[in-house]
């Protein structure tokens, strides 16, 4: 667990104002978290922090590559990744993480891990559907993917018909 302490961010120290954090994120933190979808990474994380007199304004932006397996042909392929997300950091009696846009730390915390914030950002910016590039242009050859043409309901052949339907056809 070793590797989460560089998302540990100390404030208490902070002046009031903007501060910046950067951060490189890799595959090992979606392991951590038990996510194995991606066959490796590398995403650059920018932090704004602007610490006031009691709350923290977070924003984070990232970009990155992410080798994926494309969801149609199982090819790999890297995906160019952007995302961004606004968190406000407040304190009261007890941790609360329920919402997605506030934390609520313990009063007299002085440190901030982001990991999870940085691990939901990231993977709820992917579609729900990756595909190939290849794919969407028609450029991609793949064995799957000649396989699964044969199997493609959409194409017109017109010379293998069933005659039950041919004698429903004549009922119209």
């Amino acid at each position: 667990m070793h590797f989460l302490s560089q998302y540990v961010t100390n404030f208490s120290g902070l002046k009031e104002g903007l501060h910046v954090f950067e951060f490189t994120v890799d595959n090992n933190l979606f392991k951590y978290f038990g996510y194995d979808d991606f066959n490796s990474c590398t995403i650059n994380v920018k932090m704004d922090l602007i610490k006031k007199p009691n709350l923290l304004e977070l924003s984070f932006s990232s970009k990155g590559m992410i080798n994926i397996n494309c969801f149609v042909s199982n090819e790999p392929f890297d995906y160019l990744q952007k995302s961004s997300m606004n968190l406000v950091v407040k304190f009261g009696s007890e941790l609360n993480n329920d919402n997605d846009e506030l934390l609520i730390l313990p009063k007299g915390s002085y440190q901030l891990d982001v990991s999870q914030q940085l691990y939901e950002m990231i993977v709820l910016s992917l579609p729900l559907k990756v595909v190939h590039p290849g794919i969407i242009d028609g450029t991609l050859n793949s064995k799957v993917l000649e396989r699964l043409k044969d199997y493609d309901l959409n194409k017109t052949n017109t010379s293998i018909t069933d005659p039950r339907w041919d004698k429903l056809k004549e009922l119209k």
